[in-house]
């Protein structure tokens, strides 16, 4: 996976390799239902808890886990945004 990526820009294969990385033991749960749902970067970032429950996971405490993830993951997003617009303003 290309950490340098857009997070918004992955695949659903990337995605796939994000939580073999971050949650190897929800790979059985999650996987069918991110490749039959086509979750893709764009969609991991607007998953909410009732999502995550509709997808399988059912403990609470996993699923604030894998929200603690995706906060960092968007966090990661808007730094990379206003670092492109910023370079954008600047080279001008």
């Amino acid at each position: 996976m290309d950490l340098s990526k857009r997070v918004s820009l992955w695949s659903v294969e990337e995605v796939l390799e994000w939580l073999q990385d971050q949650h190897p033991t929800l790979m059985g749960t999650l996987q069918k239902a991110i490749i039959k749902h086509a979750i893709s970067g764009r969609v991991l970032l607007r998953l909410k808890d009732h999502h995550l429950e509709l997808l399988g996971v059912e403990s609470e405490e996993l699923q604030q886990d894998i929200l603690q993830d995706l906060l960092l993951l968007r966090v990661q997003e808007e730094i990379t945004e206003l670092n492109n617009l910023c370079s954008e303003c600047f080279s001008s």
